[in-house]
């Protein structure tokens, strides 16, 4: 069977900015069959699509992107088929979406003593009930005419070794994995791309399940390496467009960047494995 598999979408229940009923459209009109939304911290624009994707008969695996870190640096967490109802996963991703409002109250203190008049309710309004992200920081900097473009905001402020970045709050990766594997899912190393060797060697040694090989941000040669690594060690492989569109101008990848359906194959028999 061929067809467009797309494991790595956001909507605007994170910081993607269309909304999951806009994605399904989107990933319709892009050829795409399958596909996961992969929101920060939530899974709550999950059912939407699932509603919306009827229509064109397009399946929607439930996943959610995972914040982690090693060595005093942050790895994402992709996971895939979880429990949407599982009562642990969602208390803590209901800690961690409390954590990223606290995280971006920090975030516009910091703004404030530099001179910029920002509000946190001016944040709010922009991300709703969604996953604050210094994405809608950004949004409201601009709409504040505080910066003239999005990614001044990132550049100048709020993005990492900024003068007004903060660190999230984070569980390890081992802590992660177990989590998603208890919901019942499969945990991936997401855009390890910058990653240096010896923490995607750990995370391996983790017990993680697999690695997203295709990604819009990998090389072919790094394509090529991460294929070869989970061969090495018996993993799985994952890919998409992590598309997220609005200012990230990242249209074009919708459609391009995915896997087959053998991928999905080998995710489920493993799940298979698991529970048998």
């Amino acid at each position: 069977m061929t067809g467009k598999v797309d494991l790595h979408i956001h909507t605007s229940f994170s910081d993607g900015f269309y909304s999951p009923d806009q994605v399904i459209h989107k990933a319709k009109e892009n050829g795409i069959d399958v596909l996961s939304i992969t929101d920060h911290d939530n899974l709550n624009g999950i059912p939407d699509a699932v509603e919306a994707a009827k229509e064109f008969g397009i399946e929607v695996i439930p996943g959610v992107e995972i914040s982690s870190d090693i060595s005093d640096r942050e790895v994402h967490i992709l996971a895939y088929f979880v429990e949407q109802n599982n009562p642990e996963l969602e208390r803590y991703l209901s800690f961690f979406r409390e954590e990223r409002v606290k995280r971006a109250e920090r975030i516009v203190k910091k703004l404030n003593t530099l001179g910029l008049s920002l509000h946190i309710n001016d944040v709010l309004e922009i991300a709703r009930n969604c996953a604050v992200g210094r994405p809608h920081i950004a949004q409201a900097m601009l709409e504040k005419n505080l910066v003239s473009t999005y990614f001044e905001a990132f550049n100048k402020y709020i993005g990492n070794g900024c003068p007004a970045y903060e660190k999230k709050v984070h569980i390890s990766p081992q802590s992660a994995f177990k989590i998603i594997a208890d919901a019942g899912g499969l945990s991936f190393i997401a855009h390890p791309g910058y990653m240096p060797e010896s923490i995607l060697k750990a995370l391996i040694e983790g017990g993680v399940d697999g690695i997203e090989v295709l990604h819009p941000s990998h090389s072919p040669q790094q394509i090529k390496f991460y294929k070869g690594i989970v061969n090495e060690y018996f993993l799985l492989e994952s890919g998409g467009s992590d598309f997220h569109g609005g200012k990230r101008d990242d249209e074009k990848n919708l459609g391009k960047y995915s896997v087959g359906f053998t991928t999905l194959d080998e995710m489920r028999s493993r799940l298979h494995r698991n529970t048998a």
